[in-house]
């Protein structure tokens, strides 16, 4: 009886199984079928790779079948054969055939990753479409905060949170970072996956062939909003992407670094945001960690180390260095109780980073140390040699009974 009733169970979860396969068409095939050429690439990648392999794959699972089915133990014509042990044959199909799609899949890799480096501006936009000089790349500079994403427009000059619009046809180039923890930014329609690490910045050069909405997210664990952590990705004309960046103009709000310390705070499921306008260099103060008011840059600690410090009378500028980010706030403490101090009052100096003016001639009469004793005094004397160009003073302590 219980066999019986096994035999009539088999044919209903069969006719189950196949009721359930006309569902697979609502499946959402983006990495296949995506709308950007970068991720059309990347898409022809799988497919070439899952076709080299299915080469071996697919024999060996058939003849896995004929050969239990051909020595079977009912099948007494089969031959029977217990001391045999070598093919040559065989041994040179079962080893060059796997290491002729090993070389294959190799040379597949390798030009794959030189022509695909998300760091590597496109060459063309489409097959057969060549990118030229006259083809400006559209900047778009991305901050993954708790739990959100802010994308700002250098060259329109707004900011959105949870909106990333962007014209069709035209080259873009991604500058990435993260204000706390990694991240990973994804648009499954525009071009693979990459990381947003804070202090560091990333680079991703992609396109959009199609028009369309579509949508991004973090592939990266981060928290308890992870999983809130998308947002939509608009694909425009030319003319509407203009529209469009004319209508964020007219939002009233800008961003500056008290409005983004505020936008930093973790929250989730934000909604779509604009900001009219956006304080000059925002985003490099976010990858140098140093939006507050007050905090020496990243780059600028770093040129400073690269020259050999302040000198002993600097380490009277340096307090605590914290990399809490919203332990103080809050709390009453000013910038210089959580961490190292910008050590120059020159507006043009201050968030410019040393590297990026030593082709400059700098007027050393206008610097002025902040929190720095004065020089002079029977412990300090300063160094009197000529300076050189964007080349630092230092003070430093002579005395040698110190």
């Amino acid at each position: 009886m219980t066999s019986l009733s096994v035999t009539h169970l088999r044919p209903s979860r069969w006719i189950a199984a196949a009721c359930l396969l006309p569902l697979l068409g609502g499946c959402n095939m983006v990495v296949l079928d995506p709308a950007g050429d970068v991720a059309q690439q990347q898409g022809d990648l799988v497919v070439i790779s899952t076709l080299l392999m299915l080469i071996i794959i697919v024999p060996v699972m058939a003849l896995t079948g004929w050969f239990a089915w051909k020595y079977r133990a009912a099948n007494e014509a089969a031959t029977y054969k217990p001391d045999w042990d070598h093919s040559t044959q065989l041994e040179l199909a079962i080893w060059a055939i796997p290491l002729l799609i090993i070389i294959c899949l190799g040379a597949v890799t390798w030009v794959g990753t030189h022509l695909l480096d998300p760091y590597r501006p496109l060459a063309r936009t489409a097959p057969g479409q060549a990118v030229t000089a006259k083809d400006k790349p559209l900047e778009v500079q991305v901050v993954a905060l708790h739990w959100k994403w802010l994308f700002i427009y250098p060259e329109q000059g707004v900011a959105t949170v949870n909106e990333l619009a962007v014209p069709e046809g035209r080259p873009l180039k991604f500058r990435i970072s993260s204000s706390s923890v990694m991240n990973s930014f994804y648009v499954p329609a525009m071009a693979g996956q990459i990381y947003a690490m804070p202090g560091m910045e990333t680079k991703l050069h992609a396109v959009f062939n199609k028009t369309g909405n579509f949508e991004g997210f973090s592939a990266n664990y981060s928290g308890a909003g992870f999983s809130n952590m998308r947002f939509g990705v608009r694909s425009m004309t030319a003319q509407g992407f203009e529209q469009w960046a004319a209508k964020a103009r007219k939002a009233g709000q800008t961003l500056d670094r008290a409005a983004y310390l505020k936008l930093e705070r973790p929250s989730e499921k934000e909604p779509v945001r604009r900001y009219a306008s956006v304080e000059a260099d925002l985003f490099d103060r976010i990858v140098n960690l140093c939006a507050e008011p007050g905090k020496m840059c990243m780059h600028d600690m770093m040129a400073i180390d690269a020259r050999g410090g302040m000198g002993l009378a600097g380490l009277h500028n340096v307090r605590q260095l914290s990399y809490d980010k919203f332990a103080a706030r809050g709390t009453g403490e000013t910038a210089s109780d959580r961490y190292i101090a910008e050590n120059c009052t020159n507006p043009e100096l201050l968030g410019a980073s040393l590297a990026r003016i030593e082709d400059r001639v700098i007027d050393l009469a206008t610097l002025t140390g902040a929190g720095l004793p004065r020089p002079g005094g029977p412990r300090f004397r300063t160094r009197t040699a000529t300076p050189k160009p964007a080349e630092l003073t230092q003070v430093s302590n002579m005395d040698p009974a110190s």
